[in-house]
């Protein structure tokens, strides 16, 4: 018989990139979020960065050499997209702009009527922007 398992929350996310550094700046530079560790292991030539949003870990960031590419967009089988929540999805959407970041359409949710839209990190990785 399983015990309940009492899950309190998501502690983390990992994301695998092709560009160490790259995607750091994108995370930090762009996204606003804090390092809170990086780590290179020179045994596997990786690097791994620990990153906060608003205080909290949420993200770790790898590099490896030689990963394959993601095979399709974004109905592949795994992570689908990564998504935060923001005040003003349009307000977010024109910060990205000044980024050179492209993003979709602004849609609504047909169910809640909350706006959201994508975009994507330097892997192509989806990344949703969901109203509050």
């Amino acid at each position: 018989m399983i015990t309940t398992l009492e899950l309190k929350r998501i502690h983390h996310i990992s994301v695998i990139c092709s560009d160490f550094e790259r995607s750091k700046a994108f995370y930090t530079e762009i996204l606003g979020m804090d390092v809170l560790q990086e780590i290179y292991r020179s045994d596997r030539d990786s690097y791994k960065l620990d990153l906060a949003l608003n205080g909290h870990f949420v993200l770790e960031l790898f590099s490896f050499p030689h990963t394959p590419s993601r095979i399709t967009l974004p109905e592949a089988c795994g992570l689908r997209h990564l998504a935060f929540e923001v005040d003003s999805v349009e307000q977010a959407v024109a910060a990205l702009i000044t980024e050179d970041i492209v993003c979709e359409e602004i849609r609504e949710d047909e169910h809640t009527h909350k706006k959201f839209t994508f975009f994507k990190d330097p892997d192509g990785l989806p990344i949703e922007l969901y109203e509050a």
